[in-house]
């Protein structure tokens, strides 16, 4: 403890003498709407080493924060401040004003725990200062509960705002993708047709209800002949897609909050029939796509020999002369990797005769192939009992090579199956420039 001797005339006794307090300059950018217009983080840097240097002030260290004060202990750089503090390196705060410290009952705890502790020996504000003695605390306490007052009361104002809106049928967020907010201020907060966007939309469930088409060959339409871009100038991703067709805004309703069970009936104009909405969801339904989506055959099993990458694929359709249409899959780089990678793309039937080739040369996971040839033969042989009426003791395992049943099942097996099998590779394979190799 240091201390100084009493000024003479007075009785002979040790006084403490002040502590030196150093600084960390703390800014913090708000994110509350209220305060859009309160001084950015660097005018705040600027305004308080001014003041600093006015005052004689030891800044010591400065820190930045985005995050909220709204909730306890989600600041990184404001729990850094705080082992700071009880580590001795600091033992002042200067910021603009007592709500950057905290605007929760959890951080303004901690922050006067610090000051009893005598760990922390001031917070110095633009306007004012709060030291370590009771009046000080306490006019910090009232402050930090200010504070937390106003945002307790701003989350309720805001909830009961948008009961309002929904209660008269207005979409109460960003509308989805097909409509646009209304500007006209007769009709603010309202939500209209996009008349850029919303035929296409419309166009997407009539493709899917009318004409069969799957998800992925939605997205490939929009993306390679239309070049659709959503408001925010983003093409709209396959899981996009199938929310937007499950969507009821739609057809003129909507609930909020979402799985609340709270229906409104939209003052906005449908873009869709309820019928052509129903009709949607049915072939959604039965084409099984509404939450598995489609998973193809050789996905994820194998990576880009330029990049890493694992490889991706996408479907691609053919008009043919007859006026049917054929459909293609590729696989290519996912550029997970290399966002620029532009390895050839390999089309399945091409990639199926490439593994085949190399089955004599890819090493197996013998017993998972043997079980699944088990399963298979088990499979075979009770379909010869029971339906072809065959009481023989059927084929064996014995009777076929498991290659054999490996190539059968890369060009005959189902997707599910051929996924099966290529987990039973113990060899990592790679395409190079449309060629597999065995890495």
């Amino acid at each position: 403890m240091n201390t100084i001797q009493a000024p003479v005339g007075f009785p002979a006794k040790q006084i403490q003498a002040p502590v030196k307090v150093r600084y960390c300059l703390y800014a913090r950018k708000s994110t509350e709407s209220e305060e859009r217009q309160v001084l950015s983080i660097e005018s705040q840097v600027k305004e308080m080493l001014q003041l600093a240097e006015r005052e004689g002030l030891e800044v010591v260290a400065m820190k930045r924060e985005s995050h909220s004060a709204k909730e306890t202990g989600q600041r990184p750089i404001f729990n850094e401040i705080i082992e700071e503090i009880q580590s001795g390196k600091y033992n002042g705060i200067l910021t603009w004003a007592a709500d950057r410290i905290s605007r929760n009952a959890g951080d303004l705890g901690r922050v006067v725990d610090l000051m009893d502790a005598g760990h922390l020996q001031e917070i110095r504000t633009f306007s004012q200062g709060f030291r370590n003695n009771p009046n000080e605390k306490f006019l910090l306490t009232i402050l930090g509960g200010q504070a937390k007052l106003e945002n307790d009361n701003r989350g309720i104002n805001v909830k009961r705002g948008l009961r309002t809106r929904v209660e008269m049928g207005l979409w109460p967020t960003t509308p989805p993708t097909g409509y646009i907010t209304q500007h006209d201020m007769l009709k603010k907060c309202q939500v209209i047709i996009d008349p850029e966007r919303g035929e296409i939309v419309k166009k997407m469930f009539e493709k899917m209800a009318y004409e069969k088409w799957s998800g992925r060959r939605i997205h490939h339409w929009l993306k390679f002949d239309l070049n659709f871009k959503t408001v925010g100038k983003k093409n709209l991703a396959l899981s996009n897609i199938f929310r937007t067709l499950q969507n009821p805004f739609y057809y003129g309703v909507f609930e909020y909050p979402k799985k609340s069970g709270n229906w409104y009936q939209g003052k906005h104009e449908p873009l869709i029939s309820k019928e052509l909405f129903d009709q949607v969801q049915l072939q959604m339904k039965r084409d099984n796509i509404v939450r598995q989506g489609h998973e193809f055959a050789f996905t994820k099993l194998m990576t880009c020999g330029k990049c890493g990458s694992g490889i991706s694929a996408e479907e691609k359709y053919k008009p043919l002369k007859d006026g049917t249409t054929k459909r293609y899959i590729y696989y290519g780089c996912g550029r997970s990797k290399n966002k620029t990678c532009h390895a050839k793309y390999l089309q399945e039937e091409a990639l199926v005769e490439q593994l085949i080739s190399l089955l004599d040369q890819i090493d197996f996971n013998t017993l998972g192939i043997e079980q699944k040839f088990e399963d298979e033969l088990k499979r075979f042989n009770k379909f010869q009992r029971g339906v072809l009426g065959i009481a023989n003791k059927g084929a064996t395992h014995a009777d076929i090579d498991l290659k054999t049943y490996a190539k059968y099942t890369l060009k005959e097996g189902t997707n599910e199956e051929r996924r099966e099998l290529m987990g039973c590779f113990k060899s990592k394979l790679k395409i190079t420039e449309g060629i597999v190799t065995i890495e």
